[in-house]
């Protein structure tokens, strides 16, 4: 009979694993409020530039949950375990921006950007408490920084002057 490992093969660093949770798991969160928040933005978005803000919308969403998942594999890949589980989310994610029903274009476009910021700050606090602990989950949460700012300055251009 084969013994089945239920840990990592290699060992994590159990100091460079607990930083990688501290750190990343904020930014986990924050991306799955950003994925249901920008759903909700998109289904009520109302206005002239309606057909581009509901696409981008879309693409954003796929970008939030692509950084979740990185960021909690990262994490689970070090041996700890993830909850993101939709009441975890609720109870720990930075309050909404994003209105319940529709809204125009402009203000959802704002709405949307400040939910970004806020998650924003916790991963600027990942990239820079990661720094001494483990470069790879750094590495992660600098991909997702890449992504949120990339997606960030696209919903900016529509309402910029």
């Amino acid at each position: 009979m084969t013994k089945t490992q239920t840990t990592p093969a290699t060992a994590a660093d159990p100091t460079a694993a607990a930083a990688a949770a501290q750190f990343l798991t904020p930014v986990v969160i924050g991306l799955q409020a950003i994925a249901v928040n920008g759903k909700q933005a998109h289904w009520n978005v109302r206005g002239a530039n309606f057909i581009a803000i509901h696409e981008l919308l879309d693409s954003i969403v796929d970008h939030a949950q692509a950084g979740a998942d990185q960021a909690a594999e990262r994490i689970v890949a070090l041996g700890l375990p993830i909850d993101a589980r939709l009441a975890t989310v609720a109870q720990k994610a930075a309050p909404t921006a994003v209105p319940a029903g529709f809204t125009q274009w402009d203000d959802m476009v704002r709405d949307v950007i400040a939910d970004m910021d806020a998650v924003i700050i916790d991963v600027k606090a990942a990239i820079d408490g990661l720094d001494e602990f483990d470069l790879t989950s750094q590495d992660v949460a600098i991909g997702i920084m890449e992504s949120l700012e990339k997606d960030r300055w696209f919903l900016f251009a529509h309402v910029a002057s």
